[in-house]
């Protein structure tokens, strides 16, 4: 007991020696706390991952592996290497996006993640230089929360249409569901149980709401499983289509890949970062190892076949239980590496719409944050963020919801007579995608 005892003392302070724990107010014993904690808020993206990527076409085994290698890789880099409390894994929206590209214009999945890979080796080489910075500061607020904003409907519109409370109707393009039908129907009472988990600030509410709607589904025979734990799958590189990537005209798609990875990664790692008190004076230290994760679980991902990583806003509630240190992020990777051997509960869960459409309308909402932060006021502000929210989701494209933001935001600022506001690289983004509109449109 004596050598056990000795040997755990050791642990812990070679631990509080890496990760600076008490430095930063905390302990292992809280930090392993707060990692459970944050698995628990986002572990439900291993089951909605696979869910909208193998509706259309991607194997469901290979999706799963990818989001657990892109997650781990991610969130080991995050806490090894910038020892932040912030966990990494592929992002709710880019995901919707993905599937949308494939299904609505006719690519390969091969293809996009060809995309995928190249936004994720630009996002690289972004990450290790000063581009990084001059792409933050060029790109004006109200684009950015535009963005974010578009793609939270975008998502929320994907559920509401898997859940079948929307479908698809001829005269005026959508209507309501039969809100009679069994999938329906526990999708509502789903998202009826995650609403109360979330509005009661229960910890890993949509987690929560996802089992128990899972349980509600197996008792009505909606779900039926074929095992529980099993060895993982066997995971393979995806052959990625490049010359695909040229023939469809996908710059725009990579060009949006990337610009969406990296407002959503800084903006998330600037506010969890912020709540855990690790930002001073408004520098972020060990950026460059911070953006490597998110740009190297992106890279991994594509290869194995999952769509981009991005950081979770979810690491805020770790944070809320105490987290300072990359300890809780470490928790988290090796959490999610233990996924792996619940494949079977995993699929069945996933093929079930009604248990992950509430989360994808939860989330949706969550991501319509940032409206609250554009200058309504300004007109021609508003009408930026106003055009960019509505053509995401009407297109069924996040990548020409994000042009038409582009595009008209230096137009309005130019006829208001405010044309010097704007950066210059933003009109050379405009022309761009203006042409690429105009001439290159994607297929």
């Amino acid at each position: 007991m004596g050598i056990i005892s000795s040997k755990t003392s050791e642990v812990l302070r070679l631990l509080n020696q890496f990760f600076n724990i008490q430095k930063h107010g905390s302990t292992v014993k809280t930090e392993v706390v707060a990692g459970l904690t944050t698995f628990f808020t986002m572990v439900y993206i291993v089951i909605v991952n696979p869910a909208i990527l193998s509706s259309v076409g991607v194997p469901f085994d290979q999706v799963f592996m990818a989001t657990i290698f892109a997650a781990v890789v991610g969130t080991l880099i995050m806490g090894l290497g910038a020892k932040y409390p912030i966990a990494i894994a592929p992002g709710m929206g880019l995901n919707a996006y993905f599937a949308s590209i494939v299904a609505t214009q006719g690519i390969s999945y091969q293809t996009v993640f060809g995309a995928v890979f190249i936004a994720g080796i630009i996002f690289l080489l972004i990450s290790v230089s000063r581009i990084r910075e001059m792409l933050l500061h060029a790109i004006p607020d109200t684009v950015k929360y535009g963005i974010s904003s578009g793609i939270g409907l975008f998502i929320a519109f994907l559920g509401l249409k898997n859940a079948g409370i929307i479908v698809g109707n001829e005269s005026n393009l959508i209507a309501l569901g039969d809100l009679t039908n069994p999938v329906t129907l526990l999708s509502i009472v789903g998202l009826l149980i995650t609403l109360v988990l979330m509005i009661r600030g229960v910890k890993g509410g949509l987690f929560i709401g996802m089992i128990i709607t899972a349980i509600i589904g197996y008792f009505c025979g909606m779900l039926h499983f074929d095992g529980v734990v099993s060895m993982p799958p066997t995971p393979t590189f995806f052959d990625l289509d490049f010359g695909g990537i040229v023939s469809n005209g996908l710059y725009a798609v990579i060009f949006s890949f990337l610009l969406v990875t990296i407002f959503d990664t800084t903006g998330t790692m600037m506010a969890v970062s912020e709540q855990a008190g690790l930002v001073k004076d408004g520098k972020f230290p060990r950026a460059k190892q911070a953006f490597l994760g998110d740009s190297v679980a992106t890279i991994v991902g594509a290869a194995f076949g999952t769509s981009p990583s991005t950081a979770y806003v979810e690491s805020s509630t770790g944070v809320a239980a105490g987290g300072r240190t990359g300890l809780t992020a470490v928790v988290v990777g090796i959490l999610f590496l233990l996924t792996m051997f619940f494949s079977p509960i995993v699929g069945a869960i996933a093929s079930l719409s009604s248990i992950t459409a509430p989360v994808m309308i939860i989330v949706g909402s969550l991501m319509m944050g940032g409206l609250t932060k554009i200058k309504w006021s300004s007109f021609e502000d508003a009408f930026t963020a106003f055009i960019i929210i509505l053509i995401m989701p009407l297109a069924g494209s996040i990548s020409t919801g994000i042009a038409f933001g582009f595009i008209i935001y230096p137009f309005t600022k130019l006829i208001a007579g405010k044309g010097k506001e704007v950066n210059v690289l933003i009109y050379i983004f405009a022309v761009l995608f203006l042409i690429q509109l105009i001439f290159f449109p994607a297929h």
